[in-house]
């Protein structure tokens, strides 16, 4: 039995809708690809296996974003983990290649691997054009997952960018293969909500990859499902983090994305994380609108932005489907074993959806 999407099973975060697929490939141009890595069982013998793991890609247009790059921003709540990147996207407010995510001991392979996919594309990076630094974050799937391995290579990279399409797998796909969320099977969600404004209409689309969380912590649309399923059968000592990516193609600055990325952390406080000492929670938000082009009028163009006081929808849609992402994360995840006996289940679905009936939350 294929396991439902939270909306799908009646379970919704908010009244804005959503777009048509309820992805972050509702954003136009926007697409996602995974590659995902399963091998062996059994005892950990650290540089052969059990694998769990692999790396997902975020495109946030279909051209090149070395030429074309967009406006991006971050922002880490809690910093306990890695964005590579990150000194360039807040110096210059741009995002100029894929975004990636995948495990903490591969993001040196991601990085030089994604370059080296960026050079195909464009002779002139490195001679008389501009250097490439990539965008790569990451969350230790460890206990899941031979990490000590470094099993994540080249092709993986490749693939992932070479298979980016508009239908994203979620669940254990990609980087969020060997990842555990409040103690359940977590990974890959996404969601997305179409918002109107005074300066028009738009789409806000999240894509989360989770490893954070106590079970006792998990909230649902308020509903204390954690606390009510039980302490589950197997849980980490450790609560791991979340990466969190915002696209929209609202025209908004770099620093109106900052504001957006700040508020993926309300999607996540709804949720129930506390946000852990371990726990690096960060975020990354891009605009596909107002396009740069690096070697055209030195990179600047004419800009229309909203103002401030109308980004207030944006705001809501970007708390209201980082939450439904997360969640989605969790219900489309399978039970999955890995090293040395390690079990991440799977929320059970049948169990959470009666909780939240009894406490009338359910849309039918």
């Amino acid at each position: 039995m294929t396991r439902p999407r939270a909306r799908e099973a009646g379970i919704w975060f908010g009244e804005l809708p959503t777009g048509p697929r309820n992805m972050i490939t509702d954003v136009p141009g926007v697409k996602v690809g995974h590659s995902t890595i399963i091998k062996g069982s059994g005892p950990l013998a650290p540089g052969e296996g059990p694998v769990r793991t692999g790396v997902t890609a975020i495109l946030p247009h279909e051209g090149s974003l070395y030429e074309k790059p967009v406006k991006g921003a971050y922002f880490d709540f809690n910093g306990c983990g890695g964005l590579g990147g990150a000194l360039q996207i807040r110096e210059f407010g741009l995002i100029d290649s894929p975004i990636m995510l995948t495990n903490t001991m591969s993001m040196g392979t991601v990085s030089e691997a994604t370059i080296r996919y960026m050079l195909k594309d464009n002779p002139s990076a490195g001679i008389v054009g501009d250097t490439i630094i990539p965008i790569v974050s990451e969350c230790d799937d460890s206990y899941l997952n031979d990490a000590r391995g470094l099993h994540v290579r080249e092709e993986h990279v490749f693939a992932a960018i070479d298979g980016a399409s508009s239908d994203v797998k979620e669940g254990a796909v990609g980087g969020g293969t060997g990842m555990t969320c409040h103690d359940y099977k977590g990974g890959i969600g996404t969601s997305s909500r179409v918002v109107s404004t005074r300066a028009g209409k738009f789409t806000v689309g999240t894509l989360v990859q989770s490893n954070h969380g106590d079970w006792s912590e998990l909230r649902i649309d308020g509903v204390p499902v954690g606390s009510l399923l039980g302490d589950p059968d197997s849980k980490r000592t450790e609560h791991g983090s979340i990466v969190m990516v915002v696209g929209t193609d609202a025209p908004v600055s770099s620093r109106q994305l900052e504001r957006l990325a700040r508020r993926a952390i309300l999607g996540l406080a709804v949720t129930g994380s506390a946000s852990h000492n371990g726990s690096g929670d960060i975020v990354i938000s891009f605009s596909t609108a107002n396009v740069h082009e690096r070697y055209r009028h030195n990179g600047l163009v004419t800009e229309h932005l909203m103002l401030d006081r109308d980004i207030d929808a944006l705001f809501r849609a970007t708390v209201d489907s980082t939450a439904e992402s997360i969640v989605n994360s969790l219900f489309k995840a399978e039970t999955m074993s890995g090293r040395d006996g390690h079990v991440s289940n799977a929320l059970p679905i049948e169990e959470t959806l009666r909780i939240m009936s009894e406490h009338n939350r359910l849309r039918r």
